[in-house]
């Protein structure tokens, strides 16, 4: 199998991946932080933590690794403007993440606070749909590029 062919199907599975998970973040995860009770909150929000960084990080790896790999070696067929399109979008997911999902993250370690809870889940926006985009965009550019192949 050609090796452009291999990466973007590696792409497609992590952006995918995530994509799915950012939903389910979004719409059920996030929102129910403001069920869990003052009380048990910072145990909960540890725990929370430490095991979606055992879910999410190899998939935002790969990501962020084939979308580099592509930048600098596009696929036959597939143009150049999707190539960095893709790579920003994935800029925009570990910008949001630093800068908007970890210091909000950071305060709800120390228990839970209302406001920081109401900027987690409205700056998640931004990765949810830059996740939701990219989707669309890897799955164009994996036809393209196996029908060049």
């Amino acid at each position: 199998m050609n090796p452009s062919i291999v990466v973007l199907l590696a792409q497609a599975f992590a952006t995918l991946f995530m994509t799915g998970l950012g939903w389910f973040v979004q719409v059920v995860h996030y929102p129910l932080f403001s069920r869990v009770g003052e009380a048990g909150f910072a145990t909960y929000h540890e725990r929370h933590s430490a095991l979606t960084t055992q879910v999410v990080a190899i998939p935002m790896l790969v990501e962020i690794a084939t979308a580099a790999w592509i930048a600098f070696a596009p696929p036959a067929g597939v143009p150049r403007t999707w190539v960095w399109l893709g790579l920003v979008l994935v800029g925009v997911v570990w910008a949001s993440t630093a800068f908007l999902q970890i210091p909000e993250h950071a305060v709800l370690g120390g228990g839970y606070d209302p406001a920081a809870w109401r900027r987690l889940v409205a700056g998640n926006w931004v990765r949810t749909i830059a996740w939701t985009l990219r989707s669309g965009l890897v799955l164009a550019m994996l036809v393209r590029g196996a029908r060049a192949n």
